[in-house]
């Protein structure tokens, strides 16, 4: 299997974890958004540590890469807060369709940081996918900007840190790097938390806890995605969790989608069927 279908694999599982990790938040209902980022992150601490300490490997990685372990830890907790604060002010369709702006600005990153060199088919096909979510999301945008800029910021921020990931590539074990994130992530928020915590039942805990697994498993998946293949090549596959949050809308929610939102997900579908066909013919020239 080559790195680049490998990177797909990758990215189709952390937009699963991602998705299950949002319908768990909901399910969790009206608590603080530092207090959810928390129990997002203190799960993946947790695993983390316990792989780290498996596998006998550092713990916060070689002094060369504390630069970017730095910048990707701080980019991506101020993402995760910013996206919780979006999901809890905005509708959350409106949030969704905001935070899958961040493939574009990791492909963006990627090219002025990187010097990934784009082609107008990827430029192309990841338009198409944006145009795909913007038919089932259908977002209905307020007056109110400012919770809407805030989702925006919150895009900006996670594709730069994908962007820091991609350029750590292997010389970091990927549990390290999301230990390094985790370990930041909690120790930031903690005091936060702490000044708005809000009690819990025992089923919001659970869905919290939950919530933090599938977190952890979207975490390790866009770590490692990034790792073995370009944004500009993999990232359009991030759109699948449009399609994941679909189904477990219909199957926990019940919600089904309308004839508009069906027409996205074949938008979606055909797009990254299309960079696949493409990814496995350069596979295949090599």
């Amino acid at each position: 299997m080559s790195n680049r279908i490998k990177g797909i694999i990758l990215i189709i599982l952390s937009a699963f974890g991602f998705a299950m990790m949002s319908a768990f938040v909901k399910l969790s209902g009206d608590l603080p958004s530092m207090q959810k980022a928390f129990f997002r992150n203190i799960v993946s601490f947790v695993i983390a540590l316990g792989m780290i300490i498996y596998h006998k490997e550092s713990f916060f990685g070689k002094k060369e890469n504390q630069k970017l372990l730095i910048m990707r830890s701080t980019l991506g907790t101020l993402g995760v807060i910013l996206n919780f604060y979006a999901i809890d002010h905005l509708i959350l369709s409106d949030a969704n369709m905001l935070n899958k702006l961040s493939p574009f600005f990791v492909i963006l990153f990627s090219a002025i940081f990187l010097k990934e060199r784009l082609q107008l088919r990827h430029i192309t096909i990841i338009a198409i996918g944006f145009l795909g979510s913007l038919l089932i999301i259908k977002p209905a945008f307020s007056l109110d900007i400012i919770p809407y800029l805030i989702g925006l910021s919150s895009a900006i921020f996670a594709g730069s840190a994908y962007t820091c990931v991609r350029a750590i590539g292997n010389r970091e074990k990927h549990y390290t790097v999301v230990f390094y994130f985790s370990c930041f992530s909690v120790i930031t928020i903690f005091p936060f938390m702490i000044f708005s915590y809000t009690p819990m039942t025992l089923i919001q805990f659970t869905y919290l806890i939950l919530a933090g697994i599938f977190a952890t498993i979207g975490q390790f998946g866009i770590t490692l995605a990034y790792k073995y293949a370009p944004a500009k090549e993999i990232s359009i596959f991030d759109y699948s969790n449009i399609i994941f949050s679909a189904i477990i809308s219909m199957v926990i929610f019940n919600q089904s989608p309308d004839i508009i939102s069906i027409l996205g997900y074949i938008v979606i579908f055909s797009a990254s069927l299309y960079m696949f066909m493409y990814n496995k013919k350069l596979d295949n020239l090599k």
